[in-house]
């Protein structure tokens, strides 16, 4: 990076997780930096990395979450652990774990966000207002984050709010958060970042609507199962309306046809986790009896990516660092188009780290298959 004693990346590769940490440790831990973000495969024994990752950086502060593949100083990687340090000069970061996220309640929100801004505050690095931004990392398996999300929008107010779910590797079993030194589940890390640096909190994706739609007809929202598009078999009638035998349907099939809802001008994605014995289809994100779903078609990933990161570079100037949340369904459309290489090129190009998720979040939404983060310019007074 331009200026690392103000951001720091670091990349290992290693399956040991004591020496994974002291690899991590020996490019992080330097003078100046005061808090270190990490996303880590869910491959590796998590207890043990746990212990290894509070051994090796001692009291540093350190936050991250397991991934379904992770973005690196390289572009995108596997089995490996990213990880960015933060200058105590230039950023005051506070974090806070939220666990039992079915109990989550707006005066739990608005406690929590009132004590991270007083910790920011008592690091005089600059003004709340205008300076700061919100970052989630959460139990992607919860199935909380549209009611969790909604309670901390309502208490950061006019603070940008982004994040990701935390994934594992497509096992669809358990994911994880990192907070105090060990990996916690049913549980959601809350960041708050105060920097003197500019920066823009981002979301894009590269669908567009089709005229073909779904309608709800049945749905069971606790379990976020549709069970019924059009008065039949959800399976069925999604199969029929993106054209693929239904014995076919897979992650491949959900990732190149996404389906999505309507807000205001803006469509947004609620990706398909998987085929159920009884034909009904359980999704990533909230749905309900009676929302009319959009068939979506996919444009250009690499071209999209490249047109958000581009504008960002003209209004910020090189990026200092991108923290990406990437969903993972398009990192299997760039896989499958064979587009990898192309999209690791602009990762890298703009200084992107991050991590491949079961959802993205975005000003207090639960969102799907985007690219949403934040890119952090130069200092303001430099």
């Amino acid at each position: 990076m331009n200026n690392p004693s103000q951001l720091v990346s670091a990349v290992s590769y290693h399956q040991n997780p004591v020496v994974a940490a002291e690899e991590l440790a020996s490019q992080l831990c330097r003078p100046g930096i005061g808090f270190v973000l990490f996303f880590c495969s869910a491959e590796y024994p998590l207890v043990e990395l746990g212990q290894a990752l509070k051994l090796a950086f001692v009291d540093l502060p350190l936050v991250g979450c397991t991934t379904a593949g992770e973005i690196t100083p390289q572009g995108y990687g596997q089995g490996c652990i990213t990880a960015i340090g933060f200058d105590k000069d230039v950023f005051a970061v506070e974090a806070a774990l939220i666990d039992r996220l079915q109990d989550f309640k707006l005066i739990d929100a608005q406690s929590t966000v009132e004590q991270l801004m007083a910790g920011c505050r008592d690091r005089d690095i600059a003004p709340i207002t205008g300076n700061t931004f919100a970052l989630t990392l959460l139990d992607g398996l919860s199935v909380q984050e549209e009611q969790v999300l909604v309670t901390l929008n309502a208490a950061l107010g006019s603070i940008p709010h982004f994040g990701g779910s935390a994934a594992d590797e497509l096992h669809l079993t358990d994911t994880h958060v990192y907070f105090d030194g060990r990996f916690h589940t049913d549980a959601a890390v809350l960041l708050l970042f105060n920097t003197r640096c500019e920066f823009k909190v981002f979301s894009t994706h590269h669908m567009v609507p089709t005229d073909d739609k779904l309608v709800v007809t049945a749905a069971s929202c606790e379990e976020r199962q549709v069970k019924e598009f059009n008065a039949e078999p959800a399976a069925i009638s999604y199969a029929q309306a993106v054209g693929v035998p239904l014995e076919q349907l897979d992650h491949t099939v959900f990732a190149l046809n996404p389906i999505a809802v309507r807000l205001g001008d803006e469509h947004y994605v609620r990706s398909i986790q998987k085929v159920n014995d009884d034909l009904s289809l359980t999704f990533y994100g909230a749905v309900e009896t009676g929302i009319v779903l959009t068939v979506m078609k996919a444009e250009d990933i690499v071209a999209d990516t490249q047109t958000l990161l581009e504008g960002i570079e003209r209004e910020l100037g090189e990026p200092q660092a991108v923290i990406g949340c990437d969903c993972f369904l398009r990192r299997m459309e760039l896989e499958l188009t064979d587009r990898t290489e192309m999209i690791s090129d602009l990762l890298r190009r703009f200084r992107v780290l991050g991590f491949n998720t079961y959802g993205e979040q975005f000003a207090g939404m639960h969102i799907n298959q985007t690219f949403t983060g934040v890119a952090i310019g130069r200092c303001r007074d430099e």
